[in-house]
């Protein structure tokens, strides 16, 4: 039985068209930045194929590809010869090159990460060294002088002047992305949220579909699509997902919030490109920051604390579930135990505007309380081991018995994700060609 389907044709195409569709060759799902990103990929080598994407909400990159800084980061901070950085360096010239082809504005506005404190200079220049090594374009050592004449209201001692760092919109990217693999014959699927993933039930006749389609996604009104293969990119239940197909609950997605703030219109003259703190390799995160955005904002932040919920982009918003999972099946309570401090810190500077104004000051003193609102809010989704630490690198699942040789689960797809989403996809969609040998 054919099952009739809405799909929205993203971009500047026509807005809406009608799909018949019971099966595909490839389903995936996620319809964030990963996710369309991999199915352009793989309509682009795979032709012939039939391939689907799968997202729950009504429209496409609305979680942390709709939330996040918008940063094109240069990959400067990742270990060398790692994966991360490698993606990273060769994605961030991905994202430029498709931006000229496809007429996406960006602004190339560079990158200064300074040292305030004579300590952090040692560190400076071990991150400099670092980036040389991972092969970062156009990265220089500057001092105070020169500090002042890219970011004439920015304190310092010494800096990394990142000029190949950017800004974008890395939602009307992604919804580029959707707009090719539809031009390219793919389908999209909205309002589909995926409850269940497993191998066709064989009928006495085993029909057609069973043969050929083995496997059936079904969704949480009960609705069911059939395919050859699936893979996910689920972000933020990356692990929820994985695990209908009998994975290791292992590593758990740990929700983290994190808060901007934005400067005030009339002061937005104060910063002209990005300005980074020298980070803290004791600590997980970057540390606070100040971002350019493409509508002329300038947004300060983000802090780094808990979310009570995924998708829980307000203060208040609580799941007992996603609460539960993680204080008991997660490595939680060991992550806070060794960074206690830290976390103390965050949750103080999220409850208490004057605290992290103090550290915006160190970079530029002429920031008060009075020129900063309280801004928009993104979840990341980081992936944690039992023992407690942050899984930094990809990981790939596929599951037990006959499903596990149809199913890729992206299980972490680590930050910057957005940057790197293009270089990502093609180690996607090769590992996609190996596994099931297309």
């Amino acid at each position: 039985v054919l099952k009739v389907r809405v799909g929205i044709l993203y971009g500047n195409v026509s807005k809406v068209s009608c799909l018949l569709c019971c099966s595909f060759d490839i389903v995936i799902v996620g319809g964030g930045i990963v996710g369309l990103a991999s199915a352009r990929a793989l309509i682009l080598k795979h032709p012939t194929l039939s391939i689907g994407v799968v997202e729950k909400e009504k429209d496409l990159a609305v979680h942390q590809t709709g939330h996040n800084s918008g940063v094109i980061h240069s990959g400067i901070y990742y270990k060398p010869e790692s994966l991360k950085a490698k993606l990273c360096v060769q994605g961030a010239a991905l994202i430029y090159e498709y931006c000229n082809q496809k007429r996406i504005p960006y602004n190339q506005c560079g990158k200064l990460i300074v040292a305030v404190e004579q300590e952090e200079i040692p560190r400076l220049k071990a991150l400099y060294e670092r980036g040389l090594q991972n092969g970062v374009q156009g990265l220089r050592l500057i001092h105070q002088e020169d500090i002042k004449k890219k970011e004439p209201y920015c304190r310092g001692l010494m800096a990394i002047d990142c000029p190949y760092t950017g800004i974008v919109d890395y939602r009307k990217v992604a919804l580029s992305f959707a707009q090719d693999f539809q031009e390219a014959g793919g389908s999209i699927l909205t309002n589909f949220e995926v409850n269940d993933i497993e191998m066709a039930k064989e009928s006495s006749s085993k029909s057609k579909d069973g043969t050929n389609y083995p496997i059936v996604i079904t969704n949480t009104k009960g609705e069911e699509i059939q395919c050859q293969y699936v893979v996910t990119c689920a972000g933020l239940y990356s692990d929820r997902i994985s695990e209908l197909s009998g994975c290791n609950p292992d590593p758990r997605i740990v929700p983290f919030r994190g808060d901007y703030l934005v400067l005030k219109p009339e002061k937005c003259y104060l910063v002209k490109g990005n300005i980074y703190p020298v980070p803290d390799s004791r600590f997980p995160f970057l540390g606070v920051h100040f971002t350019p955005r493409m509508d002329g904002n300038i947004w300060l932040g983000p802090n780094a604390v808990l979310a009570f919920k995924r998708e829980g982009y307000r203060p208040f918003d609580f799941s007992t579930r996603d609460v539960m999972e993680i204080i008991i099946n997660s490595g939680l309570i060991k992550l806070v135990l060794q960074n206690f401090s830290y976390g103390a810190n965050e949750m103080y500077k999220a409850c208490f505007l004057n605290a992290t104004v103090k550290h915006l000051q160190k970079f530029i003193p002429e920031i008060t309380v009075s020129d900063i609102l309280r801004g928009p809010t993104g979840v990341r989704a980081q992936a944690l081991d039992q023992n407690g630490n942050l899984v930094e690198d990809f990981v790939f699942d596929a599951g037990v018995g006959d499903i596990g040789n149809h199913i890729l689960h992206v299980r972490n797809a680590p930050s910057p994700a957005a940057t790197s989403s293009l270089a990502i996809s093609e180690m996607i969609a090769d590992e996609v060609q190996q596994r099931f040998k297309l």
